[in-house]
Parts: C-alpha cells; structure tokens; sequence
C-alpha cells in the first residue's frame, strides 16, 4: 500500500501522557491517513479505500498468537447500530488477520482495504480475540474506539 505517511500516525496507547514509555501502541491509518476516535476519515464511494492497523510491542516480552477482526457498522444515534453491512461495505481480502506473535520492541501490521458501495456514516469496529492460554495482550488493545469513515459521493470532474 503506496502513499501512507509514516510518521503520521495516530497512537491508542495505555497512557497517552507517556506515548513513549507505554508498553503497548495501535496505530491506525484510514486512506493513507492517521486516524482516532475524533477524526473523521473520508473516502469515495466506489474507490478501494485502504486500511492499516499495526500493533506496536513496547514491553519485554513477546505478546500472542491472537486475531484481529475489523467490523463495520452503522450507528444510528438512537442506540441502534447495523452490522448487517454486505450490500454496503465490502472488503477487498479477508477482515480478519492471525497474527503468531509480536516480539519485544516489535511490531505487526495487518494491511486490508474496503469497498463502500454507498454513501453515508460508517464506523470500523477492530476488536481482538486473544488465542494464548497465557492472556499476555495490553488491556487497551481490547478497548480501541471505533474508526469513523464517510463515504461521499465521487466528484463528476465533467460537472
């Protein structure tokens, strides 16, 4: 995925006062930009939008195997929310990602993209299943706000 800017990540870490000193970070980058739960991300309807999660390992020991499961859903803003998404959302490869293992000092990146098929307000759940027996994930990497995306209409550039 050609064009994301590195340096330019958002960071959901244990403690967002030491950035630097926590023992676990997600950044996450939405259409080659950082995104967190007070920016909304924008796309085009109809143009693959790509997704970025990586998972940083700042402690001294190495965490997993666990998977990551990106879920997008609607929120009404009335307390309903709409999972049922496949005539709406797609996604280009597989939402969910195995990940064996993130080494001390480490990190792991799971690359996907998505399809909105529609316009409107989308939220990108990313929750974590936890498959070692030790139970070693950070505790803040099972509480990440959601990911807003708008989905727009494309500008007709004959218009």
């Amino acid at each position: 995925m050609g064009g994301l800017n590195v340096g330019d990540r958002a960071t959901y870490s244990d403690n967002p006062q030491k950035k630097s000193q926590t023992a676990s970070s997600v950044d996450i980058v939405v259409n080659g930009k950082a995104c967190d739960c007070d920016v909304v991300a924008e796309c085009k309807v109809g143009d693959a939008v790509p997704l970025e999660v990586k998972l940083t390992n700042r402690s001294k020991s190495a965490v997993g195997p666990f998977s990551l499961t990106v879920v997008p859903f609607q929120d009404y803003q009335n307390g309903v929310q709409n999972f049922e998404l496949q005539e709406a959302v797609t996604f280009i490869g597989s939402n969910s990602f195995y990940i064996e293992s993130v080494s001390p000092a480490g990190n792991s990146i799971c690359a996907g993209a998505l399809l909105f098929l529609y316009t409107g307000d989308f939220y990108l759940n990313i929750k974590f299943q936890d498959d070692s027996p030790s139970r070693d994930l950070p505790p803040t990497w099972f509480c990440l706000p959601n990911v807003h995306i708008r989905a727009q209409e494309p500008i007709d550039a004959a218009a």
